[in-house]
């Protein structure tokens, strides 16, 4: 059984769909993934100002805007209308977390979809403020460079709250979500399991 999404309860799947792996996350989305972290932490180390920093931080600004068109255009769990939840979904959900019995999400659940909202907010703040700064309008602007400065510790900061409730949700879930996120693929949906995909069809 398999809980579809907007429903209240629960309809079977089709025969053999409760075992092995379904694909989930597409490479565009994988990609946009990994661009990031590797951006971040990359540009953790480099000096704001050196040539390095301004190109990974194009490099991100670029995945920012691919995500952007892939989440209007792209496969069902790609899609913000997927992910994107209702407040009344998202309250509801943070309850049923309190309580120990949140339900498994094929795609983004709705604290995650919050979360990555969020993360693109800022990441879109952050390259837009680093651009200004190389203009020669803006250059040397301290008021600029503490905004900067400000959006990238936002990011860490959300990020490692991010990385703590992938951990912790994979251990409750019996699944490695990091792993998911390189390889794609997750465990198919079964029981009270939420796939918006299911819908589409």
């Amino acid at each position: 059984m398999v809980a579809r999404s907007g429903t209240s309860g629960t309809e079977p799947v089709q025969p053999g769909l409760e075992t092995g792996s379904v694909r989930v996350w597409d490479p565009i989305v994988r990609l946009f993934h990994w661009t990031v972290v590797a951006g971040c932490a990359v540009n953790l180390i480099v000096e704001n100002g050196h040539r390095l920093h301004r190109a990974v931080g194009y490099g991100v600004a670029a995945a920012v805007g691919i995500r952007l068109i892939w989440g209007f255009v792209g496969p069902v769990h790609a899609r913000f209308a997927d992910f994107v939840p209702r407040p009344a979904v998202l309250i509801q959900y943070v309850r049923q977390l309190f309580a120990g019995k949140e339900p498994r999400y094929i795609g983004h659940n709705p604290a995650g979809s919050v979360m990555i909202i969020g993360l693109l907010g800022l990441l879109a703040g952050v390259t837009v403020t680093g651009w200004m700064m190389s203009l020669d309008r803006f250059f040397g602007s301290e008021a600029l460079e503490e905004l900067h400065e400000g959006f990238a510790t936002a990011i860490l900061s959300l990020a490692g709250i991010h990385v703590l409730a992938a951990v912790i949700e994979s251990l409750r879930h019996r699944e490695n979500l990091i792993k998911s996120m390189i390889t794609g693929k997750k465990r198919r949906p079964s029981g009270t399991d939420i796939d918006h995909a299911i819908d589409s069809h």
